[in-house]
């Protein structure tokens, strides 16, 4: 399990994280999402032991992350900018990466390659980005971590790679229960991989919790007709006759409410994560804006 609790980090005026607690169950696979800015990235690389918190806990299974080497070779971690030494080859790598992480597992690296097949010889920084990113999880993958850190992970990826990469990382979570948190503004491709979900907003942690509650928790009301009073309206919108609303509350307790006005026509829809994501963070004020040029 991975924990963040109460935890406030500043760069001079600026405060990047905001008493922020976030908890990452052991075995689940963890979507921390957020607009540019919300302090995602800073809260990944204080659970990857890199930023030193001002105040609170980083804690992975009870035990402090910064400055804790036994820890740190039990995480992987792959970001959005790749770095590997300048002039080193995917084979100068594997032989740093079996060197500093003592689950490294060998056999497990000669299979991935029969997957990425790439390169052995050749400096890695002239790999293309996407290619770049294999190696990446070539290398992570077989370090056997327990945790799995990913920032982007599959942005640059061919879509049968991208599906590859997923199915290496969930065949992980199935077999070793390997806990993963993935960053990424690709809400569709988390929704259908992660059961887990934190929303961030400036560096507080808006709404967090599984993502069959979290869709169980708002709903779209489609309706003809006068709404009941009393509903927990998000947000709402018009096509004609036809009304749209944001509703927070179980889909039983909206029909069975909204039936009750005799409404011409609705009907109870579950929300998308994107939606989610936008109502929950001010919805209109989150909306894509008509600007005429």
């Amino acid at each position: 399990m991975l924990e963040m609790r109460n935890v406030t980090k500043t760069f001079g005026d600026f405060t990047a994280l905001n008493d922020l607690t976030m908890t990452v169950p052991k075995g689940a696979v963890y979507g921390l999402v957020g607009p540019n800015g919300a302090g995602k990235s800073t809260a990944i690389r204080h659970l990857t032991g890199v930023y030193r918190q001002d105040s609170g806990e980083v804690l992975m299974e009870g035990q402090k992350i910064y400055e804790n080497p036994d820890i740190k070779t039990r995480i992987g971690y792959i970001p959005d900018d790749i770095f590997f030494f300048p002039s080193a080859s995917l084979e100068d790598m594997h032989k740093y990466y079996r060197g500093i992480y003592p689950n490294f597992d060998e056999e497990l690296y000669q299979r991935l390659h029969e997957v990425f097949q790439l390169p052995q010889k050749g400096q890695i920084r002239r790999f293309s980005k996407g290619m770049q990113k294999q190696a990446a999880f070539h290398l992570t993958v077989s370090t056997r971590p327990d945790v799995m850190i990913l920032d982007e992970p599959v942005d640059g990826l061919d879509p049968v790679m991208r599906r590859q990469v997923w199915s290496l990382i969930l065949s992980d979570v199935a077999l070793r229960e390997t806990t993963v948190l993935i960053s990424s503004h690709n809400l569709r491709e988390l929704e259908d991989i992660c059961d887990h979900v934190g929303i961030m907003d400036h560096g507080k942690m808006l709404l967090e919790r599984s993502l069959a509650d979290m869709q169980g928790a708002t709903h779209k009301l489609q309706l003809v007709g006068y709404a009941p009073e009393g509903l927990d309206i998000l947000h709402e919108s018009n096509s004609g006759r036809l009304r749209t609303l944001i509703v927070r509350g179980s889909a039983e307790e909206i029909s069975r409410r909204t039936a009750a006005v005799n409404p011409v026509y609705f009907d109870v829809l579950p929300l998308s994560l994107e939606e989610i994501f936008i109502y929950e963070l001010g919805g209109v004020n989150y909306e894509v804006k008509n600007i005429v040029l």
